[in-house]
């Protein structure tokens, strides 16, 4: 297996370049995730980018967390007993105090 190589000063240097990858939006799970990839999985994360397929699996991981986020935040508020008229209520209560 042959490839190209570039002279730079007294030294080549293999020509490397990723593959391209599909952009897709990384949240702020995805983003978490990522880091935590970097700090505890350093070989995981390495083999995720250097074959193109990161951002695929950050999005796998990003559209289920949002997804948990939402409906525990939604049974948090109901057990609760937050309702839109109290939030309104709060907002309200906070502007006055300014």
């Amino acid at each position: 297996m042959r490839g190209t190589y570039t002279r730079v000063g007294d030294y080549y240097l293999p020509a490397l370049a990723l593959p391209a990858e599909k952009e897709k939006h990384i949240g702020v799970w995805g983003q978490r995730h990522t880091k935590y990839l970097k700090q505890n999985h350093k070989v995981l994360y390495m083999n995720l980018f250097t074959s193109g397929r990161l951002n695929e699996y950050l999005a796998s991981v990003d559209a289920p967390a949002v997804d948990m986020f939402f409906r525990l935040a939604t049974e948090y508020s109901d057990r609760q007993g937050v309702t839109e008229q109290l939030k309104s209520k709060k907002i309200l209560m906070d502007s006055k105090d300014e």
